[in-house]
């Protein structure tokens, strides 16, 4: 949750810092999130691919939502 907060704040660099500390595969899922929020698709496939995930057909912002709903579960 705190990794999303620092997103929602707009504070890529502490969002991306704690998920690179993150194991397993929802730490590898909000990798790839950062990272295809910062444009890098290269890198955020590789960490779709680490969280079992393919690379999303929804909105960024649809994608957070998502997000905070598994962090919530």
């Amino acid at each position: 949750m705190q990794c999303l907060w620092f997103d929602a704040k707009g504070d890529w660099t502490a969002a991306h810092d704690i998920a690179q500390d993150l194991a397993g595969p929802m730490g590898s899922r909000l990798h790839a999130y950062l990272h295809r929020k910062e444009g890098d698709r290269w890198n955020a496939e590789y960490w779709y691919r680490r969280a079992g995930k393919s690379f999303p057909q929804v909105t960024l912002e649809d994608e957070f939502d998502e997000l905070i709903g598994s962090v919530l579960e």
